[in-house]
């Protein structure tokens, strides 16, 4: 598995060649919703702290990065206004498997209706395990086989979760808590369509 990822993150290195400014994107580009400040991505990254804090700035100086200040933190986030934005959220989503995840997983399920990353990868957070919530009335059947050949594919494991509608309007008090970030929905494909 590691080498796949390895091999996934060198197609993303070749074009960037800081790996905290790669780390950095991954983290801030996958769901530009999520922020982050210095200390938290030093301890994250396991970096030094002025590398990380040139490279944010670095990024910043670009128009890459929006930043606001509360209290004594600086919290940053991906500047989604940036012409060059979907080109980036669309290298993290191929550098971290999403897109085969859509086109292996999601697409070949039966009737779903949304499909949500939860936790770490929410958060931009290559972690190496990904966390997914499937609604819909889902083929149970090709689930445990289309994960098993993506997770080859992408280098990371895949868990899954799947609910029907109202299962997942019963459980949305426990998962609401948590970080998510909505991958696809049916409603969103429809209304691109219609457009």
């Amino acid at each position: 598995m590691v080498a796949s990822r390895t091999v996934k993150q060198n197609v993303f290195g070749g074009l960037i060649t800081s790996k905290t400014r790669i780390r950095i994107l991954m983290r801030l580009f996958l769901n530009p919703g999520n922020r982050a400040y210095l200390r938290e991505l030093v301890s994250e990254f396991g970096s030094s702290p002025s590398q990380v804090r040139d490279e944010l700035q670095q990024l910043s100086a670009a128009g890459l990065l929006t930043n606001e200040r509360e209290g004594r933190q600086v919290f940053y986030r991906a500047n989604d206004q940036h012409s060059l934005f979907p080109e980036l959220n669309s290298m993290v989503r191929k550098a971290l498997g999403m897109d085969q995840i859509l086109e292996s997983i999601v697409r070949r399920l039966g009737d779903l209706e949304r499909a949500i990353l939860i936790d770490d990868y929410a958060e931009g957070k290559d972690t190496g395990i990904i966390d997914l919530v499937l609604i819909g009335d889902i083929d149970k059947r090709n689930l445990g086989d289309l994960v098993e050949k993506t997770e080859r594919y992408v280098g990371r494991k895949i868990r899954v979760l799947s609910f029907t509608a109202d299962e997942f309007d019963a459980m949305q008090p426990a998962l609401g808590q948590r970080p998510s970030f909505e991958l696809w929905s049916r409603s969103a494909v429809t209304k691109t369509a219609s457009a």
